[in-house]
């Protein structure tokens, strides 16, 4: 009876303990859709099962996206606000900068090119506030993206960039293709890309002005319309520098910068320190310690393009 007792006891904790487990709600303010962010969201979830979460049982995740249209980060920060999410992980500094307006709730960057340029964190160090997280922000990522397109395609001579000059990093990305391209003696032609819209525009005219390159940045914009992109270069069989494996993945031919993927497993440690009590202004913002270079075989064969034995031996990954 002693023992009976014991175990309905056991069952009846186990049962109330079950019944106060917490459910972190975990908001993403992304710029892509769940399908088109899957490495990314799954490298997101390992940190997460890592530090010890499962999913359904203690935290779910809402998920936001903008489908490439920034005008749309403040209406959806407010209903991941509404559906009061305990952190909110962005994509970009808008997706970070539209959380912070919408509502004092934690923020976690898993990517933002220049947060203390764009005014979402004081500094790096200290980032002050309701922010934390990862940036991408690496000193002349843009002339050696050029530099590497120039060595993969040496014939290249008029290469079109994709910026969003409304961007605060644009200006010092503009300088370095710009510096970069006089130095290969090359012309850089660029072109200003803040939506959809803006995007077939540039394509048409980097067409019309006879570009027979393309560097594409990890702008939002551009993330949220690959395809159209990944297209466009394939129809006109131009090479293009890619800022994301996502593109070479789909058949881009060559990517350098950060791991996204990486980011994203580390911004799931900055979630877990911040449910356990941590203060986002107490957590420097993390920045990359290595770049990627990732090429496509087969694109290169489709372009009849020898990929130099230098870059081969230099790739971290080759797709075939």
């Amino acid at each position: 009876m002693i023992r009976v007792l014991a175990l309905l006891a056991l069952l009846v904790a186990a049962g109330a303990a079950a019944q106060t487990t917490k459910v972190y709600r975990i908001g993403m303010l992304e710029t892509t859709s769940e399908s088109a962010n899957r490495a990314n969201l799954e490298a997101f979830r390992k940190g997460l099962r890592e530090a010890g979460y499962v999913e359904f049982e203690n935290f779910i995740i809402n998920y936001r996206s903008t489908d490439g249209r920034a005008d749309r980060y403040p209406a959806l920060a407010a209903e991941l606000v509404r559906a009061r999410s305990d952190v909110i992980v962005t994509r970009g500094f808008a997706a970070a900068r539209a959380a912070t307006q919408a509502g004092p709730i934690p923020v976690v960057m898993a990517t933002s090119a220049d947060p203390v340029a764009a005014g979402v964190v004081k500094s790096l160090a200290h980032p002050g506030g309701n922010v934390t997280g990862m940036t991408t922000l690496v000193s002349e990522l843009a002339g050696k993206r050029l530099e590497l397109l120039k060595e993969l395609a040496p014939d290249v001579q008029r290469v079109a960039a994709l910026l969003n000059l409304g961007n605060p990093t644009a200006d010092a990305e503009r300088r370095q293709i710009e510096r970069a391209a006089k130095s290969l003696e090359m012309q850089a032609l660029i072109f200003d890309v803040r939506n959809v819209e803006d995007l077939q525009r540039a394509l048409e005219a980097a067409a019309q002005k006879k570009a027979d390159a393309l560097l594409i940045n990890g702008e939002a914009v551009l993330i949220a319309n690959r395809v159209a992109i990944l297209d466009f270069a394939r129809k006109l069989r131009l090479p293009v520098m890619y800022a994301a494996r996502e593109y070479v993945e789909g058949g881009g031919l060559i990517a350098y910068g950060v791991s996204y993927p990486h980011l994203y497993y580390r911004a799931a440690s900055y979630v877990d320190r911040i449910l356990k009590g941590a203060r986002p202004a107490d957590l420097p913002i993390e920045k990359p310690n290595k770049m990627y270079l990732v090429i496509n075989v087969r694109a290169a064969t489709a372009l009849g393009i020898p990929i130099p034995s230098k870059l081969l031996l230099r790739a971290d990954e080759l797709i075939r």
